[in-house]
């Protein structure tokens, strides 16, 4: 499975992600850090990477159609949030999604669920 951790999630996420199997490019390390929104998920589109992130405009499905993309997660945490709150999420991440699944798909993620957007059809 293929992501890309925006620029507010830090080493500790990639480490984990890393280390559950994941393929792990970071917004920092590819020098996107300060991209606007449509820059990034157009990269993440290009790349074929899913976007994580804790940047809600993501979660806006008129503005970024989740059937478009590899997948966009977005997580739902505290004001303050710290490298705890950050991990719980990521844990109710690999725990509740097969990784095979993130596909067209957007996921709100906090630490005591996860949401999945469905398209009114």
């Amino acid at each position: 499975m293929k992501v890309k951790l925006d620029e507010n999630l830090g080493r500790s996420a990639r480490e984990f992600l890393l280390a559950k199997g994941f393929d792990v490019e970071t917004v920092l390390s590819q020098g996107l850090c300060g991209a606007k929104d449509r820059k990034l998920i157009d990269v993440c589109r290009i790349e074929r990477r899913c976007l994580v992130t804790m940047d809600f405009d993501f979660s806006n499905p008129i503005e970024f159609p989740p059937d478009q993309y590899a997948g966009i997660v977005v997580f739902k945490l505290p004001k303050d949030p710290n490298l705890t709150d950050i991990l719980d999420c990521l844990h109710v991440l690999v725990r509740g999604v097969d990784p095979s699944d993130f596909e067209g798909k957007l996921r709100i993620v906090s630490k005591a669920r996860i949401r999945e957007y469905s398209p009114l059809r």
